[in-house]
């Protein structure tokens, strides 16, 4: 279920048994409450009158300011009648919140990797006409990285962080900013519920990882030449390969 309001609360988004908010987050969550209580645009207080509503320190409130205006909630005005107000937020705004306002009784982690699955094919399909120079060297980094961490001893998780990034990389070349936004709004999500990696039968987990590795490493190479049929083969292929071992969280894979 996706929500139509922003998620305003942590409560709404943080990942069950999560660790204690830290002091700047729990002052970005008062700014965030006032924010969803005023109307769009209406002016919240100066800098130091809300710094005195979180009881924190200067260093601890510009942390808070700068999640919740990562979060689209507040703006910063400068002059006689500046400081904080609500904002209006964007379709895009409220679209990257609310994939972050999903719990249990709705979009579980697994219907986020079928809708990453889903977009795979759009993105890659963008990296073969529009990737750059940069954005290949960029990849073969990420894909070094994933290299380091399949060769011994084999680290899964180090792993999946790094495939991660290369589908991230891979999704930033897209002209298209709803979709990069919301592709990465997913990763970052399925991201947060993995703890770990773990074997679901007998194959062992570098052997795993050697056949994800090559089978990343040629989507670069397709990408790279912008061979469009292979490239999309592949991502087909990556997606509907039964994988032996996988993250913690269900349904989250390499």
């Amino acid at each position: 279920m996706v929500l139509e309001a922003p998620a305003f609360r942590r409560a709404d988004w943080q990942v069950p048994g999560a660790p204690s908010a830290t002091r700047p987050e729990r002052a970005a969550e008062q700014l965030a409450e006032l924010a969803s209580a005023a109307e769009p645009g209406s002016r919240l207080g100066t800098k130091e009158e809300l710094r005195a509503v979180c009881g924190v320190s200067v260093g601890t409130f510009n942390e808070a300011l700068r999640l919740v205006q990562a979060r689209g909630l507040v703006t910063v005005r400068a002059g006689r009648v500046g400081g904080l107000f609500a904002s209006r937020q964007s379709p895009l705004v409220r679209l990257g919140n609310s994939v972050l306002a999903i719990d249990d009784d709705g979009m579980s982690v697994a219907d986020a990797v079928r809708i990453r699955d889903a977009l795979d094919p759009l993105l890659v399909e963008d990296a073969v006409r529009h990737r750059s120079a940069a954005d290949l060297e960029a990849m073969r980094e990420l894909l070094q990285r994933m290299r380091a961490a399949a060769d011994a001893p084999a680290d899964g998780i180090e792993f999946i962080h790094a495939n991660w990034a290369l589908h991230a990389r891979v999704a930033r070349i897209s002209p298209s900013v709803m979709l990069r936004s919301f592709y990465l709004s997913l990763l970052e999500m399925i991201e947060s519920h993995t703890l770990s990696v773990q074997s679901v039968d007998e194959h062992p987990l570098p052997e795993y990882l050697e056949n994800r590795y090559r089978l990343h490493a040629d989507l670069v190479s397709a990408i790279a030449a912008q061979d469009g049929p292979r490239a999309l083969g592949l991502i087909h292929q990556h997606n509907n390969t039964a994988t032996a071992h996988e993250p913690s969280s269900p349904g989250a894979r390499a």
